[in-house]
C-alpha cells in the first residue's frame, strides 16, 4: 500500500518535537508499505533543508521537505502565511504522488487543502487526522475573532470531515466532540504514543543545574495556551514558603520565555529554572530524574480534548503527571492513580501538591511505576501504529464511488 502523509511538523528523536509520524511510518515501512511524508521545516524538528524542496530518507521513510519555516515565536500573521504556503505547495504532491491512501494531519486546518485535492481531483481515499480541534480551539482562545473567518473555518472543517473515508483523532475527547457536532460515525481515536523502550531504559544523569528527584519538569512550548505563568507563580509560592529545594524546570521555547525568565531574575525566584530546546534523546534523562512531570494547559473546554506528547512520554519514563484539564486525561489519571488534576488558576494548589509529592517520595515513585505499566498497556508506539495501520488497510479496501458522490454533494 502506498501512503502519502501530509504533516507539517515531522521530526525524528534527534529533534525536540513529537515523533508520532516518524514512529508510525517506520513500523508501516517494516510491514512492507511505502510511506511518503510531505512536511515543512519546524523550529523544534531536526529537519534542515538547504534547497527549496529536498528529498530525505529516514528508516525507509521518504520525506519531502518543503523549505517553509514554522516557529512558535512567529507572529500570528506570519504563521498563517507559513501554513497557507505549505498547503499550496504540498497540493502539487497531492496531484502528482501515487497513493492508495492519503492522510491529512491537522492542525492547522489548512492541511486539509492537499487532502481535498487528492480526494476530489485524483480520487484518492482520504483519512483526516485531527491532532487539535481546528478552528474551534483557535476561536475559543480568541486567536480567530473575525466572524467571517470563523464561519469560513467551520465550513472548511465540515468539508474536510465529509470528504474523509475515515477520521482519526488523538484523544477520546476529540472523537466525542466531532461525533456530537457533525453527527458522523466514521471516527476513531489513536492517541499519541510513546517509545516505551526509549523512555523507560535508565539513562545516567549528568546535569550540574538540578539534582535528581528534586525538581518538577515541564517540556514544550512556553506560552499562554500552555499556562506557563501558573508554573512561575507556583515556583514563587515555593520560594516564599522557604521550599526552594523544590525546583520547577522548564525545557523549551516560546513567546513567554523571555518575560518569565526576566521576571524570575528580577524577583530572585532561583527555583524557577529554564533550559533551551534539546534533542529528545538528551531530554530523556531530565524526565526520568524528575519526581513529577507537569502538563499544564489553559483552562478552556476545547483544551480538555488535548493529547500532548509529554503526557505519554512522562508515563513511559515512569514519572507521574500533574495536569489541569477536565477531560479524558483527568479521567485517565483518576482511574489509574498515576497523577493529579489541579486547578489551572491556583498556583498555591500546585505548590502544595509538589511539597506533598517531594516529601513522600515512595508514594510518588509508586505512582510512577504504575504509570509505566499503563503506558505499556495503552500507549506503546508499536501497538498504536498497528491500530492505525489496520484503519488504513480498511480504508484502502473500502469502496469509494458512493462515498465520493455523497462528499461532493456536501460541498454544495
Amino acid at each position: 500500500m502506498k501512503i502519502v502523509y501530509f504533516y507539517q511538523y515531522f521530526s525524528t528523536p534527534k529533534g525536540s518535537w513529537g515523533t508520532r509520524v516518524y514512529e508510525f511510518a517506520k513500523e508501516w515501512v517494516k510491514e512492507g508499505h511505502e510511506v511518503t511524508v510531505v512536511t515543512s521545516v519546524y523550529s523544534k524538528s531536526d529537519l534542515k533543508a538547504e534547497q527549496f524542496i529536498e528529498d530525505q530518507y529516514f528508516e525507509g521513510i521518504h520525506v519531502k521537505v518543503l523549505n517553509v519555516v514554522i516557529d512558535n515565536k512567529q507572529s500570528f500573521l506570519k504563521r498563517i502565511k507559513s501554513f497557507l504556503l505549505y498547503s499550496i505547495l504540498s497540493s502539487y504532491y497531492a496531484l502528482t504522488l501515487k497513493a492508495d491512501v492519503v492522510i491529512a494531519s491537522s492542525g492547522p486546518i489548512t492541511v486539509g487543502l492537499p487532502g481535498l485535492i487528492a480526494r476530489y481531483i485524483r480520487g484518492r481515499k482520504l483519512v483526516f487526522e485531527t491532532r487539535d480541534l481546528w478552528p474551534e480551539g483557535a476561536i475559543e482562545l480568541g486567536i480567530i475573532s473575525n466572524p467571517l473567518i470563523q464561519k469560513f473555518s467551520y465550513w472548511f472543517e465540515r468539508v474536510c470531515y465529509n470528504a474523509s473515508t475515515h477520521i482519526v483523532t488523538l484523544s477520546p475527547g476529540m472523537t466525542k466532540n466531532i461525533k456530537r457536532r457533525f453527527g458522523i460515525s466514521n471516527v476513531d481515536d489513536v492517541t499519541n504514543a510513546a517509545n516505551i523502550e526509549l523512555f523507560s531504559t535508565p539513562v545516567p544523569f549528568k546535569s550540574k543545574l538540578v539534582k535528581s528527584k528534586t525538581y518538577a519538569i515541564y517540556t514544550g512550548n512556553i506560552g499562554m495556551v500552555n499556562n506557563s505563568y501558573w508554573l512561575y507563580d507556583a515556583a514563587k509560592c515555593l520560594k516564599d514558603r522557604g521550599r526552594e529545594d523544590i525546583v520547577i524546570l522548564m525545557v523549551g521555547e516560546g513567546q513567554q520565555r523571555e518575560e518569565l525568565v526576566e521576571l524570575a531574575n528580577q524577583n530572585g525566584v532561583n527555583n524557577f529554572v529554564r533550559l533551551g530546546l534539546m534533542p529528545k534523546n538528551d531530554l530523556i534523562a531530565y524526565i526520568q530524574h524528575s519526581f513529577v512531570s507537569l502538563v499544564p494547559l489553559k483552562g478552556t473546554p476545547v483544551l480538555d480534548t488535548s493529547s500532548p506528547n509529554k503526557f505519554f512520554e512522562s508515563l513511559a519514563a515512569g514519572i507521574p503527571v500533574i495536569q489541569n484539564t477536565e477531560g479524558w486525561m483527568m479521567d485517565f489519571l483518576n482511574e489509574h492513580k498515576v497523577g493529579y488534576t489541579l486547578d489551572p488558576n491556583d498556583p498555591e494548589q500546585l505548590a502544595d501538591t509538589l511539597i506533598q509529592m517531594k516529601d513522600n517520595q515512595e508514594n510518588t515513585a509508586e505512582m510512577g511505576r504504575n504509570g509505566l505499566l499503563v503506558a505499556k498497556k495503552y500507549f506503546d508506539k508499536d501497538f498504536l501504529a498497528d491500530k492505525m495501520l489496520k484503519m488504513l488497510v480498511s480504508v484502502h479496501s473500502s469502496k469509494i464511488s458512493c462515498l465520493l458522490f455523497c462528499s461532493l454533494c456536501s460541498l454544495i
